[in-house]
């Protein structure tokens, strides 16, 4: 794995990079001036931290459709930014009441409640704005359906709807093919989306398209799984959060439904259901397949 974790490590830094750039006040100015207690909340939940993995799923799909690296990185922040958004207003004390994230006092703990809502809406909102300006070099047509396909991903059909469906869990007693359809909504959405989004920018047809697709709503499920599975296995020092807070809230995960050996298990067809979908690709995809295999073995 070492080839593939230099892959994840130089993406890591490169959209470090991009994102430390982007978020400057300079950059940020619209008809006002930012305020810059403001950009400090949007910066600490943002930068000095996190494997960037969407990113890398994006980059790796255009780059696997004969998209140079450079080409798909503004579409990749526009990803993290949307994922960084939904980290700092899950953090809130109305949703999970974290105190940690990624080993740092989370954004409302640094700053305060209000700073931190806000913060996530100028992240979401700048997520958008820079994925029509930048994404696409210039391709009106394919930039608007990029925005389109990352705002479903993370909406009402997707990210936020899921967010919304974990809340009404924590009430209702759901099965196993619900918790399934509310964690592919919550994380599998914005994995879906970042996939497909580096499809779409490296032109892929009908075809190669639904094979990607098959392959990201794969990996979100590993992802997913695998996730929860820490939360119940991993330290708190591992994590750089607090671990076993699924349990406490009351969460619905498939970890808490079939136990832990089975949803291991779980866990070994549901990547090998992602490998396979790349069959059509080729050794092309040998990095993507990496990437499912590194979502169910990760320890943090």
């Amino acid at each position: 794995m070492t080839g593939f974790d230099d892959k994840l490590r130089l993406n890591a830094a490169e959209i470090e990079r991009a994102l430390d750039t982007l978020l400057d006040a300079g950059r940020l100015a619209g008809p006002g001036e930012p305020p810059a207690r403001l950009v400090a909340a949007m910066r600490h939940g943002t930068l000095e931290g996190g494997k960037r993995l969407r990113p890398f799923l994006l980059r790796q799909t255009a780059q696997m459709l004969g998209i140079a690296p450079e080409r798909s990185i503004a579409a990749a922040v526009s990803v993290e930014l949307i994922h960084c958004y939904s980290l700092i207003h899950d953090d809130l004390p109305a949703m999970d009441d974290d105190d940690l994230r990624r080993g740092r006092p989370t954004v409302h703990r640094a700053y305060d409640d209000a700073t931190a809502i806000l913060a996530g809406d100028a992240l979401l909102t700048l997520a958008f704005g820079h994925l029509a300006d930048h994404g696409t070099g210039g391709d009106g047509a394919l930039a608007a359906r990029l925005v389109v396909e990352l705002a479903a991903g993370a909406g009402t059909g997707g990210m936020v709807g899921g967010q919304m469906r974990d809340i009404e869990a924590e009430s209702a007693m759901l099965n196993e093919i619900a918790i399934t359809r509310m964690q592919a909504m919550k994380t599998g959405a914005l994995i879906r989306a970042s996939v497909r989004i580096g499809a779409l920018l490296g032109g892929a047809g009908n075809d190669a398209l639904g094979h990607l697709t098959a392959y990201a709503e794969a990996a979100g499920r590993a992802f997913q799984l695998a996730d929860d599975l820490l939360d119940v296995t991993a330290s708190a020092e591992a994590m750089g959060k607090a671990t076993g807070k699924d349990a406490e809230a009351g969460k619905q995960t498939l970890v808490a439904r079939i136990g832990v050996e089975a949803a291991r298990r779980h866990l070994g067809t549901i990547v090998h259901d992602a490998i396979t979908a790349l069959t059509p690709f080729g050794t092309e995809a040998d990095t993507l397949r990496e990437a499912a295999r590194y979502f169910a073995t990760r320890e943090s």
